[in-house]
């Protein structure tokens, strides 16, 4: 499959399996392929809604939380095989 597919695919299923919590700016951050396992892992950032707190009644920008998973995907059969949480170090200062 190629990398368009595969980020459709885990685009479409986060898309999907988040559908109830009404995700916002759902958006691709970083694409893998191991050749060893044949497998994609696709990391997609999201937003839902109570990740934009109102900070003093809109006065101060705020800002915006993201979640972000990484989907992994089998290249021979297009199957999501897992979901993970991709926990971010904070930055140096």
């Amino acid at each position: 499959m190629e990398v368009k597919e595969a980020v459709s695919l885990a685009k479409q299923y986060v898309h999907d399996l988040f559908a109830d919590e009404r995700i916002d700016n759902l958006g691709l951050e970083e694409v893998v392929f191991d050749e060893k396992s044949k497998t994609w892992s696709i990391t997609v950032g999201f937003s839902r809604p109570w990740d934009s707190p109102n900070r003093y009644g809109g006065i101060l920008p705020a800002e915006l939380r993201r979640s972000y998973k990484v989907v992994k995907i089998s290249d021979a059969d297009k199957v999501v095989q897992s979901v993970k949480e991709r926990t971010l170090l904070p930055s140096p200062v």
